[in-house]
């Protein structure tokens, strides 16, 4: 029975890696491309947000202005690129796209500081990126915050504010964002490169007319699968392999968990998009409807898997849909064993899902096979 279900596995296997040797496309899309993405997103994925071009529109001109704008500039997240001499010249240039933040400062900010008074400033913003908005905003806030606490603990004379709060920071104490997004990146790269890859691969076959000669030919169904899956799950691991080392030596992301779960899930999650993969070559009719096929499932894998934004603030139905991808799995399990060092009874609720999912896929794609065989 074994053997009969089976048939044949040595034989395609043999041929497939030679195949797949021999095929500098198939190999490109492997790994040119996601080495090149895992590099540019993990650099460019980053909310730190630093060094924001910032005019300052001074019209006091005083010693506690001018320690008011050094604070600012101290916190790394604003960067002083000019002084304006009125409102209208400070919108102008803000308009002209020269600056994200202006600080404007009126000619009584020192004598209402000294008399007691509050002393108004105000921060303008451009408001037409939310990032780089919210994070000025914030620390716009938290400056005048703390420079406002310390003006009056002098002039009460405590030492200490009445609620001292000590955040500690899990996991990710420095706060990097390579840290959050890489792992999710390894994710998003290798749906590309072994989706695509493979989908395309089997159309290429099919175009040359040796797929219809394995069809006829005495395998069985489960052979003919494996032996069709195997030699990209090896390219693929070896690529995963790869970005690993990238995340870990180029990014410094230190993975606090077991390296044995982190590898073994990847495994899963490459054998289901391989099985994804050999599923859309099924259906497609050549290469560049496999191509459009396979970024169906990949733009959206990308925005609700919850690679860059959480899924739980996310309307019910794209959370939903979410729930439908390899990814969103892959990438969870990414981040608590790479992350959070969490052990197998911490995330094997997304591991069991990941294995049902790869299942189901290949089995989808088997009974496709099966009906090109009748």
């Amino acid at each position: 029975m074994k053997h009969k279900l089976f048939r044949g596995l040595g034989a395609i296997l043999f041929k497939e890696f030679i195949i797949v040797w021999r095929d500098p496309l198939t190999l490109f899309f492997f790994f040119f491309p996601p080495l090149i993405e895992m590099i540019a997103f993990g650099y460019a994925l980053d909310n730190d947000v630093k060094h924001m071009a910032t005019l300052v529109l001074d019209e006091d001109r005083t010693v506690l202005s001018r320690q008011l704008v050094d604070h600012f500039v101290n916190t790394q997240t604003f960067r002083v690129v000019g002084e304006v001499q009125s409102l209208d010249e400070l919108k102008s240039q803000m308009r002209k796209g020269r600056a994200y933040v202006a600080l404007e400062i009126p000619p009584t900010f020192t004598r209402d500081v000294r008399a007691g008074r509050s002393a108004q400033v105000q921060l303008l913003i451009d408001g037409s990126n939310s990032t780089t908005a919210l994070s000025a905003l914030n620390t716009g806030l938290g400056v005048t915050l703390t420079q406002s606490l310390e003006s009056l603990l002098r002039e009460i004379g405590r030492h200490g504010v009445p609620i001292d709060l000590r955040p500690q920071m899990l996991y990710n104490p420095a706060m990097r964002s390579p840290n959050f997004f890489v792992p999710g990146v390894i994710g998003v790269v290798l749906q590309i490169g072994t989706t695509v890859a493979t989908a395309m691969a089997l159309v290429r076959e099919r175009e040359r007319g040796t797929l219809e000669q394995l069809l006829v030919s005495p395998l069985s169904r489960a052979g003919l699968m494996l032996g069709k899956l195997v030699p990209y799950l090896c390219i693929g691991m070896a690529m995963a392999a790869i970005l690993f080392l990238i995340m870990r030596f180029v990014f410094n992301i230190p993975i606090a968990g077991n390296v044995v779960g982190m590898l073994f899930s990847t495994l899963v999650y490459v054998f289901a998009l391989l099985s994804l993969g050999l599923l859309i070559g099924t259906r497609a009719e050549n290469q560049m409807q496999a191509l459009q096929m396979s970024m169906v499932f990949l733009l959206p894998s990308v925005f609700f898997s919850g690679f860059i934004f959480p899924r739980e603030t996310m309307p019910w139905i794209f959370y939903a849909l979410g729930a439908l991808f390899p990814t969103t799995y892959f990438i969870a399990l990414m981040r608590a064993i790479i992350l959070r060092g969490a052990n197998f009874f911490e995330y094997w609720q997304n591991l069991a899902v990941l294995i049902v999912m790869a299942n189901v896929l290949f089995v989808l794609c088997a009974l496709r096979f099966r009906k090109r065989m009748e």
